[in-house]
């Protein structure tokens, strides 16, 4: 059984595939789950490629109203299969196959941007600000993507409400 810290490493692995679905760092990623799970076998790497490449197919070729129990879904299989991974090897290759994956999880980050699927309903009132999507504050890293959003609703003088994606610049932070 895996402790805590790699059980949440291989959630965000998880994640990562998910929200590198139909970015530009899908290629990236690619290579890396490649080297990850393959650990210097080419069979086995291009053998979690096919995997990687089912999962892109999945999550782009799924209606708009199930695209988050296709995320979620695919996101808990990767889970497992980093789970299963990291629980099979002996600590100096755990410890390795750690390390890539901290640095896969990181490359997603900084590469895919910002996602959300299926968001609540944004409500402000009496001059507040609320996003139901995502917030970026000094424009963000990377691409994106809200899909999904709930409605916007905004009450009272200089009330602002959005369901999507805010980019706040340097002089808009009070929001």
């Amino acid at each position: 059984m895996l402790v805590d810290a790699l059980t949440a490493l291989a959630a965000a692995g998880g994640g990562a595939v998910v929200q590198a679905a139909g970015t530009d760092a899908w290629n990236g990623l690619r290579g890396r789950i490649a080297e990850i799970f393959g650990r210097g076998d080419a069979a086995r790497g291009q053998a979690e490629l096919e995997r990687l490449d089912q999962t892109g197919q999945a999550l782009n070729q799924v209606a708009t109203a199930d695209v988050m129990t296709a995320g979620v879904r695919q996101e808990g299989l990767w889970q497992g299969r980093f789970e299963a991974l990291l629980e099979g090897l002996d600590t100096q290759e755990r410890e390795r196959a750690t390390e890539q994956l901290r640095e896969l999880v990181s490359f997603v980050a900084s590469s895919a941007g910002s996602a959300v699927i299926g968001t609540g309903k944004a409500v402000a009132r009496d001059g507040g600000s609320a996003v139901s999507g995502i917030k970026n504050v000094g424009g963000g890293v990377g691409a994106a993507r809200a899909v999904l959003t709930g409605d916007a609703e905004a009450d009272g003088g200089d009330s602002s409400a959005v369901s999507g994606i805010v980019n706040v610049t340097a002089l808009d932070r009070s929001n």
